[in-house]
């Protein structure tokens, strides 16, 4: 509900603050005094078309701002749009504004942060009606009247089961549509992946052979270099020559010596041990380089035996993934691949099987919903002419159209023919009237009447109360063309509604007026030179006061008139009288 508001600098408005309470809330004043104003500061707020001429005289800019307190019903879908556009701060409150600047610049607020305006008119959707002149009415939106219908008749289940239904009946189609697409290229993909296969598995890969043959490689491609460098630290180690003893003889000698040497003096004992172990690896090194050299061979075969091992491995890897890993992993998956494309035939058979079922099931569940539907509209429509005649629409009658369509790929019906499906059903529905004898039915849309059409917008709501979810209604020009009788039923009827609803109303007839729970005046006056709005909250005697000029000139008989207003409606409330 609409909790505060505060308006600045709009048209003839210079500063605003008004808080609101619950149920109704009536708003009155003399014509021209401001109340129309206050009705389009608001639809502004809500995202409505924004004109600079709404900017009061001498200022540079207009501002209208709201806190929303969110209703139980409404706190996931606004929730959802918050948390889509990073605006959630606290899901219990909603600050929404808006700016007009003279230099043509327009803000929108959420939260206080910067929106476009569609994104506001998208969130004030769910938080406010207004019922009157404006086309901010979700009544007037034909995607809404399924639903609210729907709601009204409790079918919430039948719905639920129809889309189980309609949802498995999508996937299937959904499946169908991907295999037969493939379907024909079937062949021609079973050939490619074969080739793929065969290709890997015909090189029969190890996950670790390519770090082994570039090694091998290396040493094929300079066999005979490592062999002269191998050979001639061999013959340094372990050979010599005539004219230089190998390091191992000098090193045996310098052996010899120590171990002589520790055998006199015992102190160097540990000295023999080192030298000792220090020729036993030199002796070590000289037998591994004799083996290494040995091992060496100059073999051009072989080395293109390797060259060509390793470029297959890299065709492979290029085709298929960065390492031979990779490679091993495409393969499987190109086998489980063409097992799914070569048992395709087998699935389409079986799912086209399942969609015929499926068509069926949905058709006839779609058949159930669309009777309870229709049985269910009859009575919305005796609810709602029995509304209409209540508020002086004698001759208004209301009725739920509905239609279908015929399409060849939709669901069987019980006509034999078949029709157009989506997630809500087999038809279309729209709210139709016909408020005069003679016209016939028209969309609701096509009302033209202000008056008529709030009280059509009553009348619906009060019917589809339970159904109907928006906290914050605002009727404008609802006792248009209505007398003090009908005035006190549409009184009664919103005192009703506010039970269930935040309801404004702004009304001229006093037998409506009393029925609101707060009161506000509007009134211009003169300030400092210039005429400005103001409301006041009106209680006691200043409200039984405002009744009685409602009925004209404060007289007796008005104020007598005016009490006894009171009076009937408290006591028909059960609440204390002035």
């Amino acid at each position: 509900m609409l909790s505060e508001l505060r308006i600045e600098n709009f048209a003839i408005i210079d500063h605003l603050e008004l808080s609101f309470e619950r149920g109704l809330i009536i708003f009155t004043g003399e014509t021209g005094a401001g109340k129309s104003i206050l009705i389009d500061a608001v639809e502004m707020l809500l995202g409505e078309r924004a004109d600079t001429t709404l900017v009061r005289s001498q200022s540079d800019y207009a501002l209208v701002e709201g806190i929303f307190s969110l209703t139980e019903d409404v706190q996931r879908p606004v929730t959802e749009i918050l948390e889509r556009e990073g605006l959630l701060e606290d899901p219990q409150y909603l600050v929404l504004g808006r700016e007009i600047r003279t230099n043509g610049r327009n803000v929108a607020r959420v939260n206080g942060r910067t929106v476009s305006a569609g994104v506001l008119k998208e969130i004030s959707e769910f938080l406010v009606d207004v019922h009157g002149q404006s086309e901010h009415l979700s009544l007037l939106k034909v995607n809404q009247h399924l639903r609210l219908l729907d709601e009204y008749a409790g079918l919430g289940n039948y719905l639920k089961e129809y889309r189980g239904s309609y949802y498995n009946l999508l996937e299937v189609r959904q499946e169908l549509s991907a295999l037969r697409k493939s379907e024909s290229d079937a062949a021609r993909e079973i050939d490619t992946l074969n080739y793929q296969i065969n290709e890997i598995e015909a090189a029969q890969l190890l996950i670790d052979e390519e770090e082994a043959l570039q090694e091998e490689r290396t040493r094929l491609a300079n066999a005979e270099g490592l062999a002269i460098q191998s050979q001639a630290a061999f013959r340094i180690l372990d050979e010599g020559s005539a004219d230089a003893p190998s390091v191992s003889d000098l090193l045996g000698q310098a052996v010899d010596y120590i171990k002589n040497l520790a055998r006199i003096d015992p102190s160097q004992s540990t000295l023999f041990d080192q030298a000792n172990v220090l020729y036993n690896n030199l002796s070590d090194i000289a037998s591994e380089l004799r083996r290494y050299f040995e091992t060496l061979e100059h073999n051009p075969r072989r080395l293109d035996q390797v060259e060509g091992r390793l470029g297959l491995i890299h065709d492979l890897k290029r085709k298929y993934g960065k390492t031979i890993h990779d490679v091993l992993i495409y393969a499987e998956e190109a086998r489980k691949r063409r097992e799914t494309v070569s048992n395709a035939g087998e699935r389409i058979n079986e799912l086209e099987r399942l969609e015929t079922q499926l068509l069926q099931q949905v058709g006839l569940q779609g058949e159930v919903l669309s009777n309870e539907r229709q049985s269910q509209a009859e009575k919305l429509s005796v609810l709602v002419e029995t509304e209409l005649r209540e508020l002086g629409m004698e001759s208004a009658h209301f009725r739920v159209d509905f239609t279908r369509q015929i399409d060849s790929n939709g669901v069987p019906s019980e006509t034999g023919e078949r029709v157009a499906f989506d997630a809500n059903g087999v038809e279309k529905v729209e709210f139709m009237i016909a408020p005069n004898p003679g016209e016939g039915f028209k969309p609701l849309v096509k009302i033209a009447s202000g008056g008529e059409t709030s009280r059509l917008m009553l009348a619906l709501k009060h019917v589809l109360v339970s159904a109907d979810q928006i906290p914050t209604l605002i009727f404008d020009e609802i006792d248009q063309g209505v007398g003090g009788r009908i005035g006190a039923v549409v009184g009664h009827k919103l005192d009703k509604l506010g039970k269930h609803h935040q309801v404004f109303c702004v009304t001229h007839l006093p037998q409506l007026a009393v029925y609101g729970g707060q009161h506000l005046s509007v009134q211009k006056e003169i300030v400092d030179g210039r005429t400005v709005t103001v409301v006041k909250a009106l209680t006691g005697d200043e409200r039984l006061t405002e009744i009685a000029q409602m009925y004209g000139d404060v007289s007796e008989a008005t104020m007598h008139s005016a009490r006894e207003l009171l009076h009937s409606v408290s006591r028909a409330a059960d609440t204390p009288s002035l």
